[in-house]
């Protein structure tokens, strides 16, 4: 099978749209019903949404955890939020599966978690994008909005900083089973890595 795979030179936003696009085309040509998206104020998941509007999917668009960036406080803009819903992208927040507990552990008692080793080495290797789009998958599939099966896949879409920089198509699974997880093809990634 010969499949193209869309290269950014850069990392970030400016790369949202041509993401969007190319997801929107393999999931056409694969029969993919499900779209997980990281989605932190709701841009990246309406670009998405947008691209898609025509096609039965399913679009879960994952935000950040209530409480990252400031205790008891929701990243999402308002106004993307009810455009989103009215666009029939079901929006949801999770745990991180590579932060969280583990973390908050190494922080107050030091050294690394094996959590941490993962998400360094996914972000080291594959960049930023290619990690959040893994732990999206996980989160989706934690919160029960994707099928998790051995013949089940997915696309999941990933960005560097803000907006999408990465799709690829996965087979999911659940965050206990980290190891179950695969991913079937890259559908967009940047050449280039955050360092």
């Amino acid at each position: 099978m010969e499949k193209s795979v869309v290269y950014f030179d850069n990392v970030g936003k400016e790369n949202t749209e041509e993401v969007a696009a190319a997801v929107a085309k393999r999931a056409e040509e694969l029969g993919i019903k499900h779209i997980v998206v990281a989605s932190t104020e709701g841009y990246t998941a309406l670009k998405v949404a947008e691209a898609t509007h025509d096609m039965d999917v399913k679009i879960i668009a994952m935000t950040h955890q209530y409480g990252l960036r400031e205790e008891g406080k929701w990243e999402m803009d308002d106004e993307n939020y009810r455009k989103l819903t009215e666009m029939g992208v079901l929006v949801t927040t999770q745990s991180h599966p590579f932060g969280c507990v583990e973390r908050t552990m190494s922080k107050k008692y030091g050294g690394a978690s094996r959590t941490d080793v993962i998400s360094d080495t996914l972000r080291a290797v594959f960049g930023k994008g290619f990690k959040v789009a893994l732990e999206v998958t996980m989160m989706a599939a934690d919160s029960g909005h994707i099928p998790v099966s051995k013949d089940a896949e997915i696309i999941a879409i990933g960005g560097t900083r803000q907006g999408a920089d990465v799709a690829v198509v996965v087979r999911p699974a659940h965050s206990q089973n980290f190891f179950g997880l695969q991913v079937r093809e890259i559908i967009a990634m940047p050449r280039a890595k955050e360092d």
